[in-house]
């Protein structure tokens, strides 16, 4: 199984949107847990990175932070 490679400032769209309706979530905390944003509403919240790396689908946009590959 691949991990993600998870960066500050990325952009994801995950399986299930907020209640607010959007699905995609920037990452603002990187370690045992994913701190994200919801695009949205703005809100935060944690999500353990196992969890995290099933509900993601898809990555949207690399953060600015990001080193070019």
């Amino acid at each position: 199984m691949a991990l993600l490679e998870v960066r500050l400032g990325d952009v994801y769209r995950l399986k299930k949107p907020h209640p607010c309706g959007s699905a995609e979530w920037r990452v603002v905390r990187l370690g045992a847990d994913i701190g994200l944003r919801c695009l949205g509403c703005q809100h935060r919240i944690l999500l353990e990175r196992r969890l995290f790396e099933r509900r993601a689908v898809s990555l949207v946009a690399r953060g600015a932070d990001a080193p070019p590959q």
